[in-house]
């Protein structure tokens, strides 16, 4: 759970008096929308009017560190002042988030592949992304042996370790994105179809780091990371955000990244390999770490600084139990401007996470209004640099205004569907806890049923801020509208999202759009609400089910599982 001593220092949010009132009301141009009037009931016109403009090109594609953040932080803080909220971190609306940001500077890096044949220069950008957690402005890699390490994944619960025996100190490991088995098909390796942790990129370096390696770079492949290379170019293309190490102790790489697959066929080719034999073999259980007779050399420079971003948190305090909470949460960021395009070079990130965030809102409204209130707090958190790597959830878990043992459950709002009305609700993750059951009888209600999401192997459980509350043992539910569309049917869904991972997910397409049917997406809001309503009133406990790797042995809240 979390640390003694951050518990101590925490006790006093145990009452409502903890929350004081807030403070001064932010500039007048915070109230972005001041043309709308809002309504108290959840409403596609509040929701609409949130996300135009959120995803405006006022907002620069809401990238931490700059105008995007504090146009976006002063507009939620004057949304959350006129609903009447309390500011939820001691008085202030704000959590302060230490970051470093790193920008890469590609034309003055150089990045080199030297096999037995020839020297590769695969082209930063179009080829490989690379870049360095350390901060450093200078990061030289001199001749570093490549070795080709599988999946990179240590697991000794299932019996399987591609690091086995082998020493990758100084050395550069490649390794193969998603889970052993993903590539072959396999229903019985690891979760089968369902992506595990160890399929995550984020877990990958991790790792290779904790080995001792000097550089990791994985190979990208559309099936196995869920998205397009253009999507990797794009997330690695501008500015790279990190916790300090001191907020994250954890060992990391001098520099990691990913090749595009024609780059690793040239050089699994190069030494004499078939790249798809090789990759096949790694999903055989005692695969063997296979040199790659070539060498890695990088000269990369970065400018870097050190900076704050900021979580933005209200609260409504229970009306019996203050110090017990439920916690909605979506993040607010985005990846600001394409820094190497032409044309539209803003990220508006409207589905991601403009359509979160107005969600969050619209509840939030909703139980301001709601009588009786709710007995136990509901707090609203949005999150920074969730496109870095889940950091400023990852921080507030490490540092919570009301400590983890205390929150009941959370809600997370991420990506929404804008299809229109769904058979189904989605929940990512299905069956790991037992939010789901009260879900499920809401669901009900509207004549749907809950299913597990359509590409369990794409890892979207560990892709958003929820994750970070399960590590912890803190029941989190990730859940919106399905694919299969009540009017439409099935195939229209899939066709809308496999459109939108291709032209808009990550890319400058991903704008506001007046056409969108949020039929659906009032459906959703009006369930995840009544989830939060469910257990603000009641005795209740969630838990991670039986034999779940989330589940905590020690009780939560005085209650137990």
């Amino acid at each position: 759970m979390i640390r003694s001593t951050l518990m101590a220092g925490l006790a006093i949010l145990g009452s409502a008096a903890a929350f004081a009132a807030p403070p001064a009301a932010p500039p007048a141009a915070a109230v972005a929308t001041a043309r709308h009037s809002f309504g108290p009931e959840i409403s596609a016109e509040d929701f609409r009017a949130h996300v135009q403009t959120l995803a405006s090109d006022e907002f620069a594609g809401r990238a931490p560190g700059g105008v995007g953040e504090t146009k976006t932080v002063e507009y939620l803080i004057a949304q959350l002042q006129r609903l009447g909220l309390k500011p939820g971190n001691s008085g202030a609306w704000t959590q302060d988030v230490p970051m470093t940001e790193t920008k890469a500077d590609d034309k003055a890096s150089t990045f080199t592949l030297t096999t037995a044949k020839q020297t590769l220069t695969p082209a930063i950008g179009p080829d490989v992304v690379i870049g360095t957690r350390t901060g450093q402005p200078d990061v030289s890699i001199d001749a570093s042996e490549l070795v080709f390490v599988g999946y990179g994944v240590n697991a000794p619960e299932a019996g399987w370790n591609d690091y086995e025996g082998l020493d990758v100190t100084g050395k550069t490991v490649v390794m193969l994105i998603n889970d052993p088995g993903f590539h072959v098909g396999s229903e019985t390796l690891f979760g089968g179809k369902r992506m595990t942790y160890y399929g995550r990129w984020t877990y990958k370096f991790e790792e290779a780091a904790r080995q001792g390696a000097k550089a990791a770079l994985i190979i990208h492949d559309d099936a196995g990371a869920a998205y397009p290379w253009e999507v990797v170019q794009n997330s690695w293309g501008g500015p790279q955000f990190d916790l300090p190490p001191s907020e994250d102790p954890e060992p990391r790489l001098p520099a990691q990244g990913w090749i595009n697959a024609a780059t690793a066929n040239a050089l699994f080719a190069d030494a004499g390999l078939d790249f798809e034999a090789q990759r096949t073999a790694a999903n055989q259980a005692g695969f063997k770490a296979v040199p790659l007779n070539a060498t890695f050399s990088l000269d990369l420079k970065s400018s870097s600084r050190t900076a704050t971003s900021q979580n933005v948190i209200a609260v409504l305090p229970g009306s019996t139990h203050p110090d017990e909470a439920i916690v909605y949460t979506a993040h607010w960021d985005h990846l600001g401007r394409n820094f190497s395009g032409v044309g539209d070079r803003i990220f508006n990130g409207a589905v991601d996470n403009a359509t979160g965030v107005a969600g969050v809102l619209e509840i939030a409204e909703a139980f301001t209004v709601q009588r009786p209130a709710p007995e136990r707090s509901i707090v609203f958190l949005f999150v920074t640099l969730e496109e870095s790597g889940l950091l400023g959830s990852k921080y507030y878990a490490a540092h919570p205004v009301i400590p983890l043992e205390n929150t009941v459950g959370v809600i997370n709002l991420d990506a929404m569907s804008v299809i229109g009305p769904t058979k189904e609700l989605v929940v990512i993750g299905l069956g790991n806890s037992t939010l789901d059951d009260v879900a499920r009888g809401l669901a009900e209600r509207q004549g749907r049923v809950l299913v597990e999401e359509s590409s369990p192997q794409n890892g979207y459980f560990f892709r958003s801020d929820h994750f970070n509350f399960a590590k912890e043992g803190v029941p989190a539910l990730y859940a919106k509208g399905g694919v299969d569309h009540a009017e439409r049917g099935r195939d229209y869904g899939l066709a809308w999202m496999a459109d939108y991972t291709a032209v808009r997910y990550h890319k400058v397409g991903d704008n506001y759009d007046a056409a969108w049917d949020l039929r659906g997406t009032m459906q959703d809001l009006q369930l995840l609400y009544g989830v939060g309503r469910t257990l603000g009133s009641n005795r209740e406990w969630p838990n991670y089910v039986e034999g779940n790797a989330f589940r905590k042995s020690e009780q939560r809240g005085g209650a137990g599982g």
